[in-house]
């Protein structure tokens, strides 16, 4: 897939729990897909809840594509995100448009 300008974007989709539990492999999952491309895009429609520890991955997953001059968009947000996204005032920190997925 590539993005108006023509650059390849990568995207995977998260499901479920985004929780301490599940943290550590959401983690290498995430880092790896980054690794592998100039663009990605995480799906986060499935994401039926998200506590510190899954936001932690994602904080991480954007400043590390920061670093490595790489995007990373958080797309088809879930309602468990933006409540989330929100109530810490996040929205800033990633730049994405905050929009549920219909």
């Amino acid at each position: 897939m590539s993005d108006e300008s023509g650059v390849a974007v990568a995207r995977i989709a998260l499901d479920g729990e985004m929780t301490i539990y599940r943290a550590a492999d959401l983690k290498a999952s995430v880092l790896d897909a980054l690794r592998k491309t100039q663009v990605l895009e995480i799906d986060l429609s499935g994401i039926t809840e998200l506590d510190t520890a899954g936001l932690q991955v994602l904080m991480l997953a954007k400043t590390t594509a920061n670093a490595h001059q790489r995007e990373l968009r958080l797309v088809k947000h879930s309602p468990a995100v933006v409540e989330i996204l929100e109530m810490l005032d996040l929205g800033a920190f990633f730049g994405d448009a905050l929009l549920i997925h219909a």
